[in-house]
């Protein structure tokens, strides 16, 4: 699936949503959809739902954001469309921003949590990392360390990362990187909160590899030159943003790349 946005409104309202907590234990509910379509199996997600207000949360513009980002970087992810859509859910209809992602997962592969692939085939007294590493992943976790700590993500458990096996052919590999949602300003639900953001504050987060610091798992990473396939410059900005502008504030669009980008002059300097 190519990364873009779908400005024209789209009748969606066929979905059914599941409700999904969300496993940082924000408030609100996460709702989950998916269809078949042309062969395809296609994921839906909303950003957080309230439902006396509606969709009350941009995770889901996050996604896209974060979907560019990595394309700049090099880095092998799930792609994301936004789509605008009219939804409906327990009967009421609502138009907003969700995105969409297809199946990651090739023929004949199965899928399993790596925190549940670790419980079953670590070694006593094995770190998480130190697995990954005996498996081989280490550029990909190392990779995923950097990512978070640019975005800051808050809510890398280890269901979001997957292993992907395919027991006939005897493959085993984890899945692109995928879920940001929970990820930059996704706490921020209005313009003041978006103003008082502190962009190189280091939140708690929930992390299955390493500890509540995204800052203090740069330590991991050994050789922090070779995480990136490309640099980050001040001329991405234009890609990483195209045709944002009216779905989120401009405010919120600067608060975003200033976060993003000091964030990266940081890692590059330790």
């Amino acid at each position: 699936m190519e990364s873009k946005i779908v400005k024209e409104k789209t009748d969606l309202t066929y979905l059914k949503w599941s409700h999904v907590r969300s496993s940082s234990g924000t408030a609100g509910t996460f709702l989950k959809s998916e269809s078949v379509t042309e062969g395809k199996k296609i994921y839906y997600k909303l950003s957080n739902f309230d439902s006396l207000h509606g969709v009350v949360g941009h995770e889901c513009v996050n996604e896209i954001i974060v979907d560019r980002l990595l394309t700049v970087l090099g880095v092998p992810h799930l792609s994301y469309e936004l789509i605008n859509a009219e939804i409906e859910i327990d009967g009421q209809k609502y138009n907003t921003y969700l995105a969409s992602s297809e199946d990651f997962k090739k023929p004949g592969e199965s899928k399993t949590a790596l925190d549940n692939y670790f419980r079953v085939n670590s070694k006593e007294g094995e770190t998480p990392y130190e697995f990954c590493v005996r498996n081989r992943w280490r550029k990909y976790i190392d990779t995923m360390i950097a990512v978070d700590f640019l975005i800051l993500n808050r809510d890398r458990h280890g269901a979001n990362i997957e292993v992907l096996r395919n027991s006939r052919k005897k493959t085993i590999r984890l899945a692109p990187l995928f879920d940001h949602g929970l990820s930059l300003l996704y706490s921020c639900i209005n313009e003041k909160e978006v103003k008082a953001f502190d962009i190189m504050e280091d939140k708690r987060c929930q992390n299955f590899i390493g500890g509540y610091s995204c800052y203090e798992n740069l330590g991991f990473i050994k050789d922090k030159g070779k995480v990136f396939s490309h640099k980050l410059s001040l001329s991405d900005r234009t890609y990483i943003f195209e045709d944002l502008e009216g779905i989120i504030s401009r405010e919120h669009i600067d608060k975003i790349w200033n976060m993003i980008y000091e964030r990266f002059k940081i890692y590059e300097s330790l």
